[in-house]
């Protein structure tokens, strides 16, 4: 690399490729249209980086197509990913390092989402701290955000912020890129959407949003409380005028920017405790995987028991965690021991622990339940001796818990 000259037309110097492409190794990420993975990447890299490099500070670099690739969503329809190739991950870093700096500058505090310093558990924080102060919640759900964010606009609020043209041009060359189906059909987009699976779209739809919304409620009215991180928005208001007021007011804004609240997911919602008695049908939402409702909840001054308004881990994370055990045949698997399934489970429930556990974290017992069940099933296949005997299977568990209570993460801390 030190090979590599640096007189060229454009900026961009060796150092801010190679730190570029460090972040994308470590963030790892699959195969774009080229098929090739991480470690055929590296066994080539100096070339790979050298390449995208001369051609990135030359100018002469276009992105290829993105590999759109499909993930299946908590409501059982599917999203739509679009994954640059391995370079071209690397080169939306290295502009990404540039922009992000003077664009955190301008970003609201009440933005949470695929930012530095910020995440899901203080947006958590944040929404449960302003639902006990305000009674009414208006939950956001913006339709197909990332599919419909519009160039034209987009752009302007780059061009805001960035004065070198060079920066601005690769941008609008990855809001072109096409898209690959999984058919092999290669799709052009019509002036809007960019890929969630892109390096640059996060930020690139934390600045849009910054001026479509955040800009927009802070202006409107400078008390308004409200969490964003990415396309989920909480909104809290003080009375139920105040949350359909301010939902027709978002809803013509929305359009106004070329976006839509999706009809069935938007909603108002009311914070019921026992202080709150009014009678409303709708008294729950989902936020970032967590579900905000009425919850018994212990008093830390008289240690009687109350109705308070609290967030836990949602139903529909819990039923995901256990299809996840579901697709894993815990019972199936082929280690000749207890501690191999240890070992290939505790990555896996340290970070369900870890994310779940945040807030209410009792409630995560009915996932390792289901877990200690497929376990006792599969030493029921294992072993001849528990086959007919599920007294015996059940036994065997609790010695092995007793004997061993470190060997499983959730052991560890106390579940």
């Amino acid at each position: 690399m030190n090979l590599w000259n640096e007189t060229k037309s454009i900026p961009i110097s060796r150092q801010e490729v190679w730190e570029a492409y460090k972040k994308v190794r470590s963030n790892k990420g699959s195969a774009g249209v080229d098929e090739v993975n991480m470690k055929e990447y590296d066994v080539n890299r100096s070339k790979h980086l050298y390449k995208l490099w001369n051609r990135m500070s030359s100018g002469s670099y276009f992105p290829p197509p993105v590999k759109e690739v499909e993930i299946l969503k908590k409501d059982g329809k599917v999203r739509k990913l679009g994954i640059p190739t391995i370079s071209d991950r690397v080169g939306q870093q290295v502009i990404k390092q540039l922009l992000e700096p003077r664009l955190e500058k301008i970003f609201s505090k009440n933005s949470y989402g695929y930012r530095p310093h910020k995440n899901a558990h203080q947006a958590l924080e944040e929404v449960r701290k302003n639902c006990w102060k305000t009674d009414w919640v208006i939950d956001l759900d913006i339709k197909g955000f990332f599919d419909n964010i519009d160039h034209n606009k987009l752009m302007l609020a780059v061009n805001k912020h960035v004065s070198e043209n060079w920066i601005g041009f690769y941008i609008e060359r990855w809001l072109k890129a096409p898209k690959l189906t999984k058919s092999g059909k290669l799709i052009n987009n019509q002036g809007k959407g960019t890929p969630q699976g892109g390096v640059i779209s996060p930020l690139l739809a934390n600045l849009f949003l910054h001026y479509a919304l955040d800009k927009w409620l802070e202006n409107n009215d400078k008390t308004l409380k409200y969490v964003r991180y990415a396309d989920d928005v909480i909104i809290h208001c003080v009375s139920k005028i105040h949350a359909e007021h301010l939902l027709k007011s978002i809803q013509e804004r929305m359009q106004s920017v070329g976006l839509e609240l999706h009809p069935q997911k938007t909603k108002i919602v009311y914070c019921k405790d026992y202080r709150r008695t009014k009678k409303y049908s709708i008294i729950k939402f989902e936020f970032l995987g967590y579900s905000f409702q009425p919850r018994t909840t212990k008093s830390k001054t008289t240690k009687g028991l109350f109705l308070g308004f609290d967030c836990a881990i949602s139903i529909s994370s819990r039923k995901r965690i256990a299809d996840k055990l579901g697709e894993l045949a815990v019972e199936k698997l082929s280690f000749k021991s207890i501690v191999g399934i240890a070992q290939y489970l505790n990555p896996m429930i340290r970070g369900w622990i870890n994310y779940y556990g945040k807030f209410r974290r009792s409630e995560l017992h009915k996932v390792f339940r289901l877990l200690t069940n497929r376990l006792i099933r599969w030493a029921r296949k294992r072993y001849k001796r528990y086959k007919t005997s599920l007294t015996k299977a059940y036994k065997w568990f609790k010695r092995i818990r007793e004997q061993f209570p470190y060997l499983f993460y959730h052991w560890q801390v106390g579940y």
